[in-house]
């Protein structure tokens, strides 16, 4: 396999990062997973003006955008992959020890695709289990959530805490024991006919995959709440779903010892999630033979 690092491909092998690289020292950097479906990386201008956002807010200089695309696709030829997972990492670089962010160079970019593997039927079909975590989000006063960042620990350790209880995921809870989001993605529940997420000032990331689901359930006719909700009201709620860039709309099957059937909700909006998948592929397509002026299209305007 491929990697892109800095400037250039190299073998896997020889992919090496210093040891004094401040990403590696202190998870100073920031980083986007994308997903591409038949050689077209899915939202691919959202996902940049994420990273650059996040870059943004920890004052690191990223490579301009064109470059990181090219090296995007670059990448993905290089490899031979149609359906891929990719990952976009941009850290401090390399610099003396310390936390002083001028200590550091240049930043360092690694860009690693890998064939996608499809997740199980029988996750669509029956869903998954999660667990409320015991290990508290990060402070939104803290860490921006706004950042997509390499300080991942506390994620890490939720995602321990569920492997070690038996289940799939887990719900992270903020300081006042409100629902924010799993490890890697946006929690979604259906009570009385109403699709509820945990709004932005929970301390969650506003994922790329969330808008589009709070999108698509409103233009189908759903009302839609973005609110601040404790684990009751999930308990309570009808059907629970998740959402993230490689597994889509994924639904859930028990949280904790409450069951839930997979519903309709979950199986309708991931239908309809396909079709924008499928649409923005095609518009794609289009602008690559030059018959669409968007080199990358969005689904804006659709």
């Amino acid at each position: 396999m491929l990697i892109y690092l800095d400037d250039r491909l190299v073998d896997e092998s020889e992919a090496l990062v210093s040891v004094y690289d401040h990403g590696f020292l202190y998870g100073d950097g920031i980083y986007e997973t994308m997903r591409a479906y038949g050689g077209v990386v899915f939202m691919i201008d959202e996902h940049m003006k994420r990273l650059e956002r996040s870059a943004s807010l920890i004052k690191l200089a990223v490579p301009p955008r064109r470059k990181i695309v090219d090296a995007v696709f670059r990448t993905l030829r290089a490899n031979g992959l149609s359906d891929a997972y990719i990952r976009v990492t941009v850290s401090r670089g390399k610099g003396p020890i310390g936390l002083d962010p001028g200590l550091c160079g240049a930043p360092t970019l690694v860009i690693i695709t890998e064939k996608f593997h499809a997740y199980p039927e029988a996750y669509y079909k029956d869903g998954v289990r999660l667990v409320i975590s015991g290990i508290v989000r990060n402070n939104i006063k803290s860490i921006n959530p706004k950042i997509k960042s390499l300080n991942f620990l506390n994620n890490v350790l939720a995602k321990a805490e569920a492997k070690e209880r038996g289940a799939y995921e887990a719900i992270m809870l903020n300081s006042d024991g409100m629902i924010t989001e799993g490890t890697v993605c946006n929690i979604f529940f259906v009570g009385g006919g109403t699709l509820c997420t945990p709004s932005v000032d929970a301390g969650i990331l506003d994922g790329i995959t969330r808008d589009i689901v709070i999108g698509l359930a409103k233009e189908s006719g759903m009302e839609v709440k973005e609110g601040l909700f404790r684990p009751d009201d999930i308990f309570r709620a009808d059907e629970v779903f998740f959402s993230n860039t490689t597994a889509e709309v994924m639904p859930v099957s028990e949280i904790e010892d409450r069951k839930y059937a997979a519903g309709m909700t979950a199986a309708r909006l991931r239908g309809l999630y396909g079709a924008v998948v499928a649409r923005y592929i095609e518009e794609a397509r289009k602008s690559v033979a030059g018959l669409n002026p968007p080199l990358h299209p969005s689904r804006e305007g659709n």
